[in-house]
């Protein structure tokens, strides 16, 4: 088990609304300019916040859906007193629970790739599978509650183990936003900057601004900055120049998926920065909890790579930087393999490729 919670981020990225039956979310698509929250109450809702990217990062959003879909149950059995009465009599503990995985099959659909949203629904069903009616909304309030405490103690492990790979005047680089931002704790590739920090170890971050959507810009120096870490914005495409440099200690990513094998999938840009950072000889560490492993999918290969809508690419903000009828290749993610990953910085501890049986 974990050691007890130390640090937590000064916002929420995932909670339950204070006022009413919703799911309460940070607004990601409105940061750094604006710091909003969503009540989140219909499937639609809940799919629209996933899919684009209100909610995201491989942790927060199986902690979102496992909540999400807590809410949904209780809103759907929250009927007048007529109908609900009607309804309990009715509802046997078998078609409560298809309903359940109807609904968990519904929100899976809004991110393929990320490993942990499949994880934390098929948690959730199996909790309903054997609650009667009456229980049912408690129990997978509960089991959510549960999941999203666990996720903050997986971060927190993340970062203690990672924390010592952090020396004093380092150099780090990251890419897309793998932090607070992305879980319910203190994230997975910045969790270990954030214990060093607490531990007095003073160090530089240097962030990928992670285009199209910019996660690294946005998102890793808005949190950054307010944590009162030195972070310094650049170029994707500087990256590999920066290793060169020499400057570098070491690169801290997170994950959507691992392999069987050990292969990463994250966001699109980490296997060129994995790359650049074997030929320049820097560590490539990847943070993620042990949910993130992938033992049915063998090898990378086997990844399903989402992508992303044309507009993304064609524009930067309201201007349109395409010409018309240019074609546009989008995907999410790209597949880093394992042989390029220096440490898998996990909950359980370090540990280093290859995996075997």
């Amino acid at each position: 088990m974990p050691p007890p919670i130390q640090l937590l981020p000064p916002f929420e990225t995932v909670s339950w609304s204070p006022t009413e039956r919703a799911l309460r979310v940070l607004d990601q698509r409105r940061l750094p300019n604006a710091e909003t929250y969503l009540d989140i109450r219909t499937l639609d809702e809940l799919i629209d916040a996933i899919r684009t990217l209100a909610v995201r990062g491989a942790p927060a959003i199986g902690v979102a859906a496992a909540m999400g879909l807590a809410v949904l149950v209780e809103r759907e059995l929250q009927l007048d007193a007529a109908s609900a009465e009607r309804t309990r009599d009715a509802a046997t503990r078998d078609t409560l629970h298809a309903r359940v995985v109807s609904l968990a099959s519904a929100i899976e659909t809004a991110r393929p790739t990320a490993v942990n949203l499949r994880w934390a629904l098929q948690r959730m069903c199996k909790r309903a599978e054997h609650e009667r009616a009456e229980q049912l909304v408690s129990a997978l309030r509960e089991e959510a509650t549960r999941i999203r405490e666990e996720d903050r103690a997986m971060c927190h492990a993340i970062g203690q183990h990672g924390a010592p790979l952090i020396s004093q005047g380092a150099h780090v680089l990251t890419h897309c936003n793998a932090g607070a931002l992305a879980t319910a704790g203190i994230g997975t590739a910045l969790a270990p900057l954030y214990v060093a920090q607490s531990r007095g170890v003073s160090f530089k971050v240097f962030a990928d601004e992670t285009r199209p959507l910019l996660q690294g810009a946005r998102l890793t120096a808005w949190e950054l900055q307010r944590a009162g870490i030195d972070v310094t914005v650049l170029p994707d495409g500087a990256a590999a120049s920066l290793l060169a440099t020499g400057r570098i200690s070491a690169v801290f990513v997170g994950a959507d998926r691992i392999a069987a094998n050990g292969d990463v999938a994250n966001k699109i840009g980490t296997y060129g920065l994995a790359l650049a950072a074997r030929a320049h000889g820097v560590p490539f560490h990847v943070c993620a909890p042990s949910s993130t492993f992938d033992v049915q999918t063998a090898t990378g290969a086997e990844i399903t790579i989402e992508h992303r809508d044309a507009s993304e690419l064609a524009t930067f903000g309201e201007l349109r930087v395409l010409p018309d009828n240019v074609d546009v290749y989008n995907p999410a993610f790209d597949v880093t393999p394992h042989s390029l990953v220096t440490h898998y910085i996990t909950d359980r501890g370090l540990l280093r490729p290859p995996f075997h049986d």
